[in-house]
């Protein structure tokens, strides 16, 4: 499989990006989109290589992670600086014609850059494990919660109220939760394990917040669902069963993009790609060839 990785400057610093596969595939290519934020393009890429076999694959870790650049500077850790990284790495690779595939916080960026910048050369976008509404997540988060052990929410509850999310306890009760929610596989996989000292969590603090059920960061106000309209290419929704991007709120986004379908992955949660790869991968597949035909 042919590769091709570097660094393209953006502002703030330099991104790490991996492209994969041949463009004389003829195919249209993908841009991955990682989550978090301050997550990295490792377990995803572990997934989604396989799809470089019929079109380029671009992979990349968003700035403050992975392989990037990691700048102290907090000012850069905003929706609009990571729209702008995303049309500058589209412009220094002259993608010029792409899909592209979000996943979890992936997809506000996803949505941010589509709905804002309307960007030319678009074919599709692919939402996965959505969250285009905090504060939906949020009440969807709640009531996922409330299904916890008691014990673990009234630990959950006072460390959020005393600020010390910190704390041993509070990280032992957060992984309750995302043993349900997240990623549903024991062991977790190898790859999340490894990936997770390249993540920085100054950028999730800074942005998301403690956990991923308690949005306290810039992010806990963004809301795009009254714009959903506007996107007007074909449009993939997918989720786990027992996602934290629960369902029903997947499919309520669904609903607001006019040339869009939905699929939810059974037997998995946040993770599907991981958890559920062959069904993941070959519903990507469809979606994107699809989409090239049309």
């Amino acid at each position: 499989m042919e590769k091709r990785e570097g660094y393209v400057s953006v502002t703030g610093g330099k991104i790490w990006y991996n492209l994969l596969g041949s463009e004389n595939k003829g195919k249209t290519p993908l841009i991955v989109l990682h989550g978090g934020p301050g997550n990295t393009h490792d377990s995803l890429q572990s997934s989604l290589h396989v799809l470089a076999d019929e079109r380029p694959v671009l992979f990349y870790d968003q700035l403050g992670s992975g392989n990037s650049d990691r700048p102290a500077d907090e000012s850069l850790w905003r929706t609009e600086r990571f729209v702008e990284e995303l049309a500058q790495i589209r412009e220094a690779l002259q993608l010029n014609e792409v899909h592209i595939l979000g996943h979890s916080w992936g997809t506000m960026l996803a949505a941010a850059y589509l709905i804002d910048r309307k960007p030319a050369g678009v074919r599709s976008v692919i939402f996965s494990s959505p969250c285009l509404s905090a504060l939906l997540w949020k009440k969807d988060a709640d009531r996922f919660l409330a299904q916890l052990p008691a014990e673990v929410q009234q630990t959950i509850a006072r460390h959020e109220e005393q600020g010390t999310t910190d704390s041993e306890e509070y990280q032992k009760a957060m992984k309750e939760y995302y043993r349900r929610h997240v990623c549903r596989l024991d062991p977790l996989p190898a790859v999340m394990v490894e990936s997770r000292p390249k993540g920085n969590k100054d950028v999730y603090m800074t942005m998301w917040g403690p956990s991923e059920f308690c949005p306290t960061g810039n992010l806990k106000t963004f809301d795009c669902t009254d714009r959903l309209h506007e996107i007007d290419i074909p449009a993939l929704f997918i989720c786990g069963r027992y996602d934290e991007a629960a369902p029903e709120s997947t499919r309520y986004y669904q609903s607001l993009v006019p040339r869009s379908e939905l699929r939810i992955i059974e037997d998995s949660s946040h993770l599907s790609y991981l958890e559920q790869p062959e069904e993941y991968r070959k519903t990507v597949r469809g979606f994107l060839s699809r989409a090239d035909l049309r």
